[in-house]
């Protein structure tokens, strides 16, 4: 297999829609003999997916909107025409600060539009939380940060 020349014009790609976000297949691995992939992605203001790492690197560069992004114990703030770098395996989130974002992601492989198929797939059925939530998630090696405990207070 060969890297294909591939055109796809504004609006174009396949869109594959996360709980927070809608993504845009723009360049697709099967183009880069799944050496990369670039999505574009449309996200409302709030917080996005909570705190949780993947096992592909990847990189945002933001078009348009203020977002915060979080990667491990550090926030950084984003306007238009900044980029940040995230580490595979990263603990790593987002914030929309304006009523909406448009950004880039960079991904390496095609890990990252797998599991957002899958997780579209498991979202449409239904599935929020429990088991089919994390079969994709284990199948993609996608760890959500569980919830602090609680500290026991006594009696």
């Amino acid at each position: 297999m060969t890297h294909q020349v591939r055109h796809r014009g504004a609006g174009e790609g396949t869109e594959l829609t996360a709980p927070d976000a809608v993504l845009t297949i723009k360049i697709d691995a099967a183009d880069t003999d799944d050496g990369y992939e670039l999505f574009e992605v449309d996200a409302p203001r709030g917080p996005a997916t909570p705190l949780h790492r993947t096992a592909w690197p990847k990189a945002y560069y933001l078009l348009h909107g203020r977002m915060i992004v979080q990667v491990e114990d550090r926030a950084i703030e984003l306007a238009p025409g900044a980029v940040i770098t995230i580490p595979p395996d990263a603990w790593h989130t987002f914030t929309v600060l304006s009523p909406t974002v448009r950004f880039l992601v960079i991904s390496l492989t095609g890990a990252m539009s797998r599991f957002h198929a899958d997780l579209q797939r498991a979202v449409a059925d239904g599935a929020t939380a429990g088991p089919e939530l994390a079969t994709v998630l284990a199948k993609h090696r996608v760890t959500l940060a569980a919830d602090p405990v609680p500290e026991q207070v006594a009696p």
